[in-house]
C-alpha cells in the first residue's frame, strides 16, 4: 500500500527558496529534504516559484485593447467567409467554362477572356 506525504505550504516555500537561492538544485532538494516524488519539486516550482513565469508569455490589455483585438477577430472572421465565397464562386465559374466546351463546344475563355480580364461585372 502506497502512503502520500503532505507537505505544508511553509515548508514547500522553504524548499523553493533554497533552489532559488542556488542552495540546491533539485535533485540534491529532494534529498536533502526527504522529498521522494520527483515531479513533486518541479510543480512546487511552478506554483511557487519566482521563474514560474519564464517562458511564458503575460500580457495586460486594456478595455480598449481587448475591443480592439475583438473587432480584428470578428474582422478575420468576415473575411474567411467572403474568400470561402468567393473561392466556392470561382470553382463554380470554371465547372461551368468546362460545361461549356465539353458540352456546347463554346470556349469561353477564348471568346471571353479578354473582357475578364477588364471588368467581369459587364458579362
Amino acid at each position: 500500500m502506497t502512503t502520500t506525504t503532505r507537505y505544508s505550504e511553509a515548508f514547500k516555500r522553504k524548499v523553493i527558496q533554497s533552489i532559488e537561492e542556488g542552495k540546491y538544485n533539485q535533485t540534491q532538494a529532494m534529498k536533502h529534504y526527504g522529498i521522494k516524488g520527483s515531479v513533486t519539486v518541479r510543480g512546487w516550482l511552478k506554483k511557487y516559484g519566482k521563474n514560474h513565469l519564464i517562458g511564458k508569455i503575460v500580457r495586460v490589455e486594456t478595455d480598449n485593447e481587448l475591443n480592439r483585438l475583438k473587432e480584428a477577430e470578428k474582422k478575420i472572421r468576415e473575411l474567411e467567409k467572403a474568400l470561402l465565397d468567393v473561392t466556392i464562386e470561382n470553382v463554380l465559374y470554371k465547372s461551368l467554362v468546362k460545361v461549356a466546351k465539353r458540352d456546347l463546344n463554346i470556349d469561353l475563355k477564348k471568346n471571353y477572356g479578354h473582357l475578364v480580364s477588364k471588368n467581369p461585372e459587364e458579362l
